[in-house]
Protein backbone atom coordinates (compact mmCIF):
# COMPACT_ATOMS: atom_id res chain seq x y z
CA UNK A 1 0.00 0.00 0.00
CA UNK A 2 1.49 3.22 -1.05
CA UNK A 3 1.56 5.75 1.95
CA UNK A 4 -0.58 8.67 0.70
CA UNK A 5 0.09 13.09 1.88
CA UNK A 6 -2.28 15.32 1.16
CA UNK A 7 -3.65 13.60 -2.38
CA UNK A 8 -0.11 12.81 -3.22
CA UNK A 9 1.63 9.39 -3.57
CA UNK A 10 4.87 8.91 -0.76
CA UNK A 11 6.94 6.26 -2.39
CA UNK A 12 10.34 8.18 -0.57
CA UNK A 13 9.15 9.57 2.66
CA UNK A 14 12.93 9.25 4.21
CA UNK A 15 13.87 11.95 1.49
CA UNK A 16 11.11 13.76 2.00
CA UNK A 17 12.37 17.77 2.19
CA UNK A 18 15.88 16.51 2.62
CA UNK A 19 18.84 18.57 0.62
CA UNK A 20 19.69 15.28 -1.20
CA UNK A 21 21.19 16.74 -4.18
CA UNK A 22 19.13 19.97 -3.93
CA UNK A 23 17.97 22.34 -1.14
CA UNK A 24 14.11 22.84 -1.03
CA UNK A 25 14.47 26.12 0.10
CA UNK A 26 15.00 27.21 -2.96
CA UNK A 27 11.41 27.05 -4.10
CA UNK A 28 11.08 29.95 -2.76
CA UNK A 29 13.60 32.04 -4.76
CA UNK A 30 12.39 29.87 -7.81
CA UNK A 31 9.02 30.24 -7.61
CA UNK A 32 9.40 34.03 -7.69
CA UNK A 33 11.67 33.75 -10.81
CA UNK A 34 10.00 31.06 -12.85
CA UNK A 35 6.90 33.21 -14.19
CA UNK A 36 9.23 35.96 -15.72
CA UNK A 37 13.09 35.29 -15.80
CA UNK A 38 14.55 34.60 -19.34
CA UNK A 39 15.97 31.28 -18.36
CA UNK A 40 12.88 30.03 -17.34
CA UNK A 41 10.15 31.57 -19.71
CA UNK A 42 12.31 30.68 -22.41
CA UNK A 43 13.25 26.92 -21.71
CA UNK A 44 9.48 26.11 -21.29
CA UNK A 45 9.45 27.73 -24.91
CA UNK A 46 11.91 25.10 -26.49
CA UNK A 47 10.32 22.39 -24.19
CA UNK A 48 7.00 22.62 -25.60
CA UNK A 49 8.13 23.15 -29.50
CA UNK A 50 10.42 20.35 -28.70
CA UNK A 51 7.38 17.97 -27.54
CA UNK A 52 5.26 19.24 -30.82
CA UNK A 53 7.95 18.86 -33.39
CA UNK A 54 9.00 14.99 -32.08
CA UNK A 55 5.88 14.04 -30.51
CA UNK A 56 2.66 15.43 -31.77
CA UNK A 57 0.65 12.27 -30.75
CA UNK A 58 2.00 11.81 -27.31
CA UNK A 59 -0.88 11.82 -24.44
CA UNK A 60 0.66 10.72 -21.82
CA UNK A 61 3.97 12.78 -19.71
CA UNK A 62 5.45 12.71 -16.70
CA UNK A 63 7.93 15.38 -15.77
CA UNK A 64 10.56 13.52 -13.26
CA UNK A 65 11.44 16.67 -10.63
CA UNK A 66 9.18 19.06 -11.65
CA UNK A 67 9.69 21.38 -8.67
CA UNK A 68 7.34 24.41 -8.34
CA UNK A 69 5.49 23.18 -11.69
CA UNK A 70 6.77 26.09 -13.66
CA UNK A 71 7.17 23.28 -16.90
CA UNK A 72 4.62 21.00 -16.44
CA UNK A 73 2.28 24.04 -16.38
CA UNK A 74 3.12 25.00 -19.80
CA UNK A 75 2.88 21.16 -21.15
CA UNK A 76 -0.20 21.27 -19.51
CA UNK A 77 -1.35 24.39 -22.16
CA UNK A 78 -0.27 22.88 -24.73
CA UNK A 79 -2.63 20.49 -25.59
CA UNK A 80 -5.03 17.66 -24.23
CA UNK A 81 -3.51 15.43 -22.12
CA UNK A 82 -4.92 11.79 -21.14
CA UNK A 83 -2.52 11.71 -18.00
CA UNK A 84 -0.16 14.57 -16.60
CA UNK A 85 2.27 13.34 -13.55
CA UNK A 86 4.04 15.69 -12.03
CA UNK A 87 7.07 13.67 -9.96
CA UNK A 88 9.29 15.26 -7.07
CA UNK A 89 11.47 14.08 -4.43
CA UNK A 90 10.60 17.22 -2.38
CA UNK A 91 6.81 17.60 -1.10
CA UNK A 92 7.31 21.34 -0.70
CA UNK A 93 7.77 21.75 -4.27
CA UNK A 94 4.57 19.34 -4.92
CA UNK A 95 2.73 21.78 -3.03
CA UNK A 96 3.82 25.09 -5.35
CA UNK A 97 2.77 22.76 -8.09
CA UNK A 98 -0.74 21.63 -7.09
CA UNK A 99 -1.60 25.42 -6.65
CA UNK A 100 -0.41 26.20 -10.28
CA UNK A 101 -2.22 23.22 -12.41
CA UNK A 102 -5.56 21.86 -12.53
CA UNK A 103 -7.05 19.22 -10.30
CA UNK A 104 -6.38 16.47 -13.08
CA UNK A 105 -2.84 16.73 -13.13
CA UNK A 106 -1.25 13.55 -10.50
CA UNK A 107 1.84 14.24 -8.31
CA UNK A 108 3.93 12.23 -6.87
CA UNK A 109 6.69 12.10 -4.27
CA UNK A 110 9.43 9.65 -5.39
CA UNK A 111 13.53 9.11 -5.75
CA UNK A 112 14.13 9.76 -9.02
CA UNK A 113 16.11 6.90 -9.51
CA UNK A 114 13.30 4.29 -8.38
CA UNK A 115 10.55 5.31 -10.69
CA UNK A 116 7.50 3.39 -9.95
CA UNK A 117 6.11 3.02 -13.33
CA UNK A 118 6.79 0.54 -16.56
CA UNK A 119 5.70 1.40 -20.21
CA UNK A 120 3.23 4.03 -18.73
CA UNK A 121 3.82 6.61 -20.45
CA UNK A 122 4.44 8.15 -23.98
CA UNK A 123 6.69 10.67 -23.27
CA UNK A 124 8.77 11.47 -20.25
CA UNK A 125 11.28 14.13 -19.08
CA UNK A 126 13.52 15.54 -17.33
CA UNK A 127 14.69 19.13 -17.02
CA UNK A 128 17.83 20.31 -15.07
CA UNK A 129 17.01 17.77 -12.94
CA UNK A 130 19.80 14.55 -12.93
CA UNK A 131 22.69 17.13 -12.64
CA UNK A 132 21.70 16.65 -9.02
CA UNK A 133 22.27 13.12 -8.65
CA UNK A 134 25.22 11.00 -8.59
CA UNK A 135 24.30 8.15 -10.35
CA UNK A 136 22.50 9.85 -13.03
CA UNK A 137 22.31 6.55 -15.22
CA UNK A 138 19.90 5.29 -12.36
CA UNK A 139 17.63 8.13 -13.64
CA UNK A 140 17.75 7.70 -16.86
CA UNK A 141 17.56 3.94 -17.00
CA UNK A 142 14.39 4.39 -14.91
CA UNK A 143 13.15 6.79 -17.50
CA UNK A 144 13.42 3.87 -20.10
CA UNK A 145 11.23 1.55 -18.20
CA UNK A 146 8.65 4.27 -17.72
CA UNK A 147 8.40 4.91 -21.55
CA UNK A 148 6.75 2.83 -23.78
CA UNK A 149 8.95 1.37 -26.66
CA UNK A 150 8.18 4.21 -29.03
CA UNK A 151 7.88 6.75 -26.76
CA UNK A 152 10.10 9.42 -26.01
CA UNK A 153 11.99 11.45 -23.65
CA UNK A 154 13.22 14.91 -23.50
CA UNK A 155 16.45 15.73 -20.93
CA UNK A 156 18.11 19.16 -20.78
CA UNK A 157 21.24 19.53 -18.52
CA UNK A 158 24.20 22.40 -18.04
CA UNK A 159 26.98 22.15 -19.77
CA UNK A 160 30.57 22.51 -20.05
CA UNK A 161 32.61 21.76 -17.07
CA UNK A 162 34.31 25.05 -17.28
CA UNK A 163 31.45 26.64 -16.99
CA UNK A 164 31.44 25.15 -13.42
CA UNK A 165 30.83 28.13 -10.68
CA UNK A 166 29.67 28.84 -7.29
CA UNK A 167 25.81 28.80 -8.71
CA UNK A 168 26.84 25.14 -9.36
CA UNK A 169 27.88 24.80 -6.12
CA UNK A 170 24.91 26.37 -4.32
CA UNK A 171 22.55 24.45 -6.51
CA UNK A 172 24.19 21.17 -5.65
CA UNK A 173 25.04 19.94 -9.16
CA UNK A 174 27.51 17.04 -9.38
CA UNK A 175 29.28 18.11 -12.21
CA UNK A 176 28.18 19.95 -15.74
CA UNK A 177 28.07 17.92 -18.84
CA UNK A 178 30.66 17.66 -21.50
CA UNK A 179 29.35 17.65 -25.45
CA UNK A 180 28.47 13.82 -25.91
CA UNK A 181 28.04 12.97 -22.29
CA UNK A 182 24.42 13.10 -21.87
CA UNK A 183 23.97 10.93 -25.69
CA UNK A 184 26.05 8.41 -24.41
CA UNK A 185 24.19 7.60 -21.24
CA UNK A 186 20.70 7.87 -23.04
CA UNK A 187 21.81 5.73 -25.47
CA UNK A 188 23.47 2.96 -22.67
CA UNK A 189 20.03 3.57 -20.94
CA UNK A 190 17.85 2.33 -23.80
CA UNK A 191 17.30 5.27 -26.02
CA UNK A 192 17.68 6.50 -29.80
CA UNK A 193 19.27 10.38 -29.66
CA UNK A 194 16.59 11.88 -31.81
CA UNK A 195 18.14 15.46 -31.48
CA UNK A 196 20.78 17.65 -29.87
CA UNK A 197 21.38 21.02 -29.61
CA UNK A 198 22.93 23.76 -26.64
CA UNK A 199 20.45 26.21 -25.35
CA UNK A 200 21.46 29.83 -24.53
CA UNK A 201 23.98 29.57 -26.64
CA UNK A 202 23.86 33.13 -28.10
CA UNK A 203 24.23 34.24 -24.47
CA UNK A 204 27.17 31.82 -23.84
CA UNK A 205 29.97 35.04 -24.25
CA UNK A 206 27.99 37.18 -21.40
CA UNK A 207 27.47 33.45 -19.36
CA UNK A 208 31.24 32.76 -19.63
CA UNK A 209 32.04 36.36 -18.10
CA UNK A 210 29.70 36.48 -15.46
CA UNK A 211 31.06 33.08 -14.06
CA UNK A 212 34.91 33.17 -14.78
CA UNK A 213 34.90 36.69 -13.01
CA UNK A 214 34.64 34.84 -9.85
CA UNK A 215 31.72 34.92 -7.21
CA UNK A 216 31.62 36.20 -3.77
CA UNK A 217 30.90 34.25 -0.51
CA UNK A 218 27.81 35.09 0.49
CA UNK A 219 25.17 34.96 -2.23
CA UNK A 220 24.94 38.37 -3.45
CA UNK A 221 25.94 36.92 -7.14
CA UNK A 222 22.80 34.28 -6.41
CA UNK A 223 20.19 36.79 -5.98
CA UNK A 224 21.47 39.02 -9.43
CA UNK A 225 21.12 35.76 -11.22
CA UNK A 226 17.51 35.17 -10.52
CA UNK A 227 16.79 39.27 -10.22
CA UNK A 228 17.24 41.03 -13.46
CA UNK A 229 16.74 44.44 -14.83
CA UNK A 230 12.72 44.80 -16.28
CA UNK A 231 13.88 46.04 -19.57
CA UNK A 232 17.53 43.74 -19.75
CA UNK A 233 15.52 40.77 -18.90
CA UNK A 234 13.00 41.54 -21.75
CA UNK A 235 15.95 42.08 -24.27
CA UNK A 236 17.47 38.72 -23.26
CA UNK A 237 13.86 37.00 -23.80
CA UNK A 238 13.65 38.60 -27.23
CA UNK A 239 17.18 36.97 -27.89
CA UNK A 240 16.99 33.80 -26.94
CA UNK A 241 13.17 33.60 -28.26
CA UNK A 242 14.60 34.04 -31.34
CA UNK A 243 17.19 31.27 -30.71
CA UNK A 244 14.28 28.79 -29.80
CA UNK A 245 12.88 29.63 -33.33
CA UNK A 246 16.13 28.76 -34.70
CA UNK A 247 16.44 25.58 -33.20
CA UNK A 248 13.17 24.16 -33.80
CA UNK A 249 13.98 25.10 -37.60
CA UNK A 250 16.21 22.40 -36.93
CA UNK A 251 19.57 24.63 -36.35
CA UNK A 252 21.99 22.83 -33.90
CA UNK A 253 24.49 25.27 -31.57
CA UNK A 254 27.66 23.28 -31.05
CA UNK A 255 28.02 25.13 -27.81
CA UNK A 256 25.79 27.09 -24.77
CA UNK A 257 24.86 26.99 -21.00
CA UNK A 258 22.69 23.98 -21.33
CA UNK A 259 22.10 20.89 -23.46
CA UNK A 260 18.91 19.65 -24.68
CA UNK A 261 18.43 15.95 -26.12
CA UNK A 262 15.21 14.49 -27.31
CA UNK A 263 15.67 10.26 -27.12
CA UNK A 264 13.26 7.83 -29.11
CA UNK A 265 12.52 4.51 -26.33
CA UNK A 266 14.01 1.38 -28.14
Amino acid sequence: MVAQSDGISVFAPELADTISGFDPKAFDALSEAEAQHFWFVTRNDLIVGLIDKFFPNARRFIEVGCGNGAVLRAVAASRSWERLVGAELHPSGLVRARERLPDTVEFVQMDARSIPAVDAFDLTGAFDVIEHIADDEAVLRGLRMATQTGGGTIIAVPQHPWLWSRLDEYAHHQRRYKRGELEAKLRRSGFEVLFSSSFTALLLPVMALSRLKGWSSDNADIDRELTINPRANALLIAILRAEVRMTLAGLKWPAGGSRIVVGRAI
